[in-house]
């Protein structure tokens, strides 16, 4: 039986992330147009080449144990996570994690029993210099907001995990918002390695405004985005740089030849994927976590089961503005819970709008506890799945439309659920 071995990486990216070939996304970086270029990959033939066994004496006695078998790198998945900004106070955004958050995802990774891997040791497994263990992560952070430095950072130096800063050289102490020189050099002793993002981060309709001009003009320019960021970030922070964001995601054919040229061996996009041995280096995914969508987390740090590897339930990362039971991500022991929504701190709340929805249920007939607030329904019937998603939405007096719904999921412990109950 083959072992199989995941990895995650965790990318710190400020870079807009892409839900399909194109990106259509609000925030700093908006992706359109992103292409996935046809690319051949050499693979390598992993195959261990079959030893001549001696003939068996009859005074010999057969093996009573089998050796495992050599870990095939094929196997190997990688998760990569990609940040852009983050806040303790601002509301989140798509490219904006509330610290809390980002700090609950982390210690996430860690319940789950995830690996962060350095880039160093990412690229290493890539070129098939050095192994890994399966379901590992590796964490990028683009752009240089200084928020990396005061919010993220602190949290990634106290649970050790490394990192890599996807820079663009031109936003390098560019202002108060921005990452300084002496803040990265301070991050670089203590697990952040530097990539590159580019020279001044293009959106797409100046790529293609520059691509419309030929192939030598258009050439000339990526060198300069391309080959002049990663020399400056290697004269300043004195480090090699061979990693490359591509801005928004956004690539094309013309590229791929200028990023070798340029001494780039991987290059991350932000379409999301589990990163194997045989994944281009040319094109690799990555998750980039937005601070509205929790669901991308979860999916980032979910793996299907194989041959040798269980399956790992993705980290349940959610906050509601209002105390829920059960709470977000907790796991219950009874297949039919009571669940709750406390709204006392909702003003001017219209309690005959509140609607709860449970997912399998519908809309459920929840009562309303005008004392306390608190809108209730116990399950009517057993719980199947090992998730169960709730909402809660309501109107405020005399409005028309109803508030954004109150979301969240909660984890069924199925076993538990199934032991009988022992007498008193």
């Amino acid at each position: 039986m083959k072992q199989v071995h995941s990895t995650i990486i965790i990318l710190l990216s400020l870079a807009v992330p892409a839900l399909a070939h194109v990106g259509q996304v609000s925030g700093a970086h908006a992706l359109e147009g992103v292409t996935v270029a046809q690319i051949s990959v050499q693979q390598e033939n992993l195959s261990p080449k079959q030893s001549q066994t001696e003939k068996q004496t009859p005074t010999q006695k057969s093996p009573t144990t089998t050796p495992a078998p050599p870990i095939n790198r094929d196997d190997i998945r990688v998760t990569i996570l990609g940040y852009h900004d983050f806040s303790k106070t601002k509301n989140a955004t798509e490219m904006l994690i509330s610290t809390d958050k980002f700090r609950k995802q982390m210690l996430a990774i860690k319940e789950l029993g995830l690996k962060v891997i350095s880039m160093d040791d990412f690229m290493a497994w890539k070129r098939g210099e050095k192994k890994i263990t399966d379901k590992s992560v590796v964490i990028t952070i683009d752009d240089g907001w200084k928020s990396v430095y005061t919010d993220a950072y602190p949290i990634l130096k106290k649970l050790g995990y490394p990192f890599t800063l996807f820079l663009y050289t031109r936003y390098i102490d560019g202002g108060a918002s921005a990452l300084t020189t002496n803040m990265i050099k301070e991050m670089q002793k203590n697990g952040c390695t530097i990539g590159s993002h580019s020279n001044s981060h293009p959106y797409p309709a100046t790529v293609k405004k520059q691509r419309a001009k030929g192939l030598d003009s258009f050439s000339a320019y990526l060198r300069k985005e391309m080959a002049g960021s990663r020399k400056v970030l290697e004269k300043k922070f004195n480090t090699r740089v061979r990693s490359y964001a591509y801005p928004g995601g956004y690539h094309t054919g013309e590229m791929l030849p200028i990023a070798t040229e340029s001494g780039y061996e991987f290059l991350f996009t932000v379409l999301p994927g589990k990163t194997t041995s045989t994944t281009s280096n040319f094109i690799i995914p990555r998750y980039i976590i937005l601070g509205t969508h929790d669901y991308i987390f979860r999916n980032a740090t979910s793996f299907a089961a194989t041959s040798t590897s269980a399956a790992t339930d993705g980290a349940i990362v959610q906050s509601t503005p209002h105390p829920v039971s059960p709470k977000p991500g907790t796991q219950v022991a009874t297949r039919m819970p009571t669940i709750s929504a406390d709204l006392s701190k909702v003003t001017n709340l219209d309690p005959s709008s509140i609607v709860m929805r449970v997912a399998g249920f519908g809309k459920v007939p929840a009562t309303y506890d005008a004392a306390s607030k608190t809108i209730s329904w116990k399950l009517n019937r057993r719980l199947r799945s090992g998730t169960c998603q709730v909402s809660v939405q309501w109107r405020t007096m005399g409005a028309q439309q109803y508030e954004e719904p109150m979301t969240w999921i909660f984890r069924i412990d199925r076993e538990a659920a199934y032991q009988p109950t022992l007498p008193q």
